[in-house]
């Protein structure tokens, strides 16, 4: 009977054993943190007083994603030319290799911006309506070979948009590189202008993917290289000239985004460019960038333009920590909340609410997040690489990178902000779907999506001062684990 008795209870914990194992959702764990953490896989984990469940519902998806990535400035690549062989390439490698962020959505900038040494245009000769002038050589020391290289590092390669910032300035009214607008008698030189710089890019062996049609149509408050446009006149541009010459050169396949300005003008823009079937048969998607403010993210601005044209992309396009020079091998700068940008100054006081003093760190994590939960499907960085000084730019508009270096001294510094963008670029892959979750803790804010590959990924992001258990669940498996305190985790689920 003993004997019985015993056989019984082996084979009962036998079956308990496996339904454990069953009901057991196996995990890797990458966190990086306040503390020091970057990107590390973590197998141990503190207990915390606070729980919090997290419920994925795979079955609820929304957005098929684009990409996550940075700008290939002339800045950027002047920089990577003044380091050492060893050095440019590990910071190229720390970008687009399978070990390092995988970017896969990337901008550049046609003609000059303001992250570039000097002003300077593709078409530099006056009054040449048919660009029979037309020259890419002010990119072919720089910034061509960036791309190039990059291209050469990524396995799994990786698209490219461009943005120009002005025309020629004898193609605008006020004949300068600052505002103004483009004249009419010039509309379809200028659409003429990205058709040639698609065929000289092609011959570089580049695949440009597509444009935005114009950075900051509202300007810049006139300073530094801009065109202003208004939502109709760039719809109107686009649908009667640009789209229209793209499609007779061939290039009818390239993707046409609008508007790329801040979010909270987004509706009025939408509206217009979506205003009928035939101006939105040539608009792919809408740009966006986030200096209206790096805090609030717009949900609603977001949740509007989504829902006006839910078949086109809706991509954030450029954002950065601007009017810092960024710190030098100081990570806990990036964590803290000393870090402004130009409305801690500059922003009317009816709009200073929206500029507070917030940590690097916590704007790229939220703002991501905020972005991916509210139906926008690609997300760019600006510079991918800016000296001590937060530059070079001609007008000295400073601004912070994720990697800073400093090319007298040969060094590099990879900055907290690198390690935040790679949390998302290396685990959400192009065709990822965003998918449903349930958050028990409105602190914590947490974004998830299912690779083509069927691995999931759950992104979560702790800004508080509390350290917290986890609790995540899919499909009735569940893994317990902890997030620290002002910490950043992607947890990655194999496929099953």
């Amino acid at each position: 009977m003993k004997l019985l008795t015993y056989y019984f209870y082996c084979l009962l914990f036998t079956m308990m054993s496996c339904i454990n194992t069953e009901n057991k959702l196996r995990v890797e764990v990458f966190e990086t943190s306040a503390k020091g953490n970057q990107l590390t896989k973590i197998t141990e984990f503190l207990d915390s007083d606070t729980k919090v469940t997290i419920k994925l519902t795979p079955e609820q998806t929304f957005q098929t994603i684009t990409g996550f990535g940075g700008a290939f400035t002339e800045s950027s690549a002047y920089l990577l030319n003044k380091l050492s062989k060893k050095n440019r390439d590990t910071i190229l490698r720390a970008y687009f290799a399978k070990e390092g962020a995988r970017y896969s959505l990337t901008r550049t900038h046609m003609n000059s911006c303001d992250f570039s040494l000097t002003n300077y245009s593709y078409s530099p000769v006056e009054g040449d309506k048919n660009l029979e002038h037309f020259t890419i050589e002010e990119d072919r020391d720089d910034l061509i070979p960036m791309i190039k290289d990059a291209i050469a590092i990524s396995e799994d390669g990786f698209k490219i948009f461009a943005s120009p910032w002005t025309a020629a300035p004898w193609m605008k009214d006020n004949n300068h590189w600052v505002g103004g607008k483009l004249l009419p008698e010039y509309y379809d030189t200028w659409a003429l202008f990205f058709s040639k710089y698609l065929d000289a890019y092609k011959a570089e062996g580049i695949d440009i993917w597509g444009f935005t049609v114009e950075n900051e149509p509202h300007g810049n408050g006139n300073n530094w290289e801009s065109m202003h446009f208004s939502p109709k006149e760039m719809t109107d541009f686009v649908q009667f000239h640009l789209g229209p010459k793209l499609e007779n050169d061939g290039y009818g396949d390239k993707i046409i985004l609008g508007y790329d300005q801040n979010r909270a003008g987004l509706k009025e823009w939408v509206d217009e460019m979506y205003r009928d079937e035939a101006s939105s048969k040539y608009f792919d998607g809408t740009a966006i960038h986030w200096y209206e403010s790096t805090y609030d993210y717009f949900p609603e601005a977001l949740q509007y333009a989504h829902y006006k044209a839910p078949d086109k992309y809706l991509i954030e396009t450029e954002g950065c920590v601007d009017s810092e020079i960024p710190k030098w091998q100081d990570d806990a700068w990036y964590w803290s909340k000393e870090a402004t940008d130009w409305g801690w100054d500059w922003a009317s006081e009816a709009e200073k609410y929206l500029h507070p003093k917030y940590a690097p760190v916590n704007r790229y994590a939220r703002d991501i997040i905020g972005c991916l939960n509210n139906w926008v499907d690609g997300w760019v960085d600006w510079n991918m690489v800016l000296d001590r000084q937060g530059g070079p730019n001609w007008f000295k508009n400073w601004c912070v990178a994720p990697v800073i270096v400093d090319p007298d001294a040969d060094e590099v510094y990879f900055t907290p902000i690198y390690y935040i963008m790679a949390h998302f670029s290396k685990y959400i892959r192009p065709e990822a779907k965003i998918i449903g979750h349930e958050n028990s803790d409105d602190t914590l804010m947490v974004t998830a999506a299912i690779n083509p590959d069927d691995t999931t990924t759950v992104v979560i992001f702790n800004e508080t001062e509390v350290p917290k258990n986890i609790n995540l669940s899919v499909n009735g498996k569940t893994v317990d684990f902890a997030i620290d305190a002002k910490a950043i985790q992607t947890v990655v689920i194999p496929k099953a």
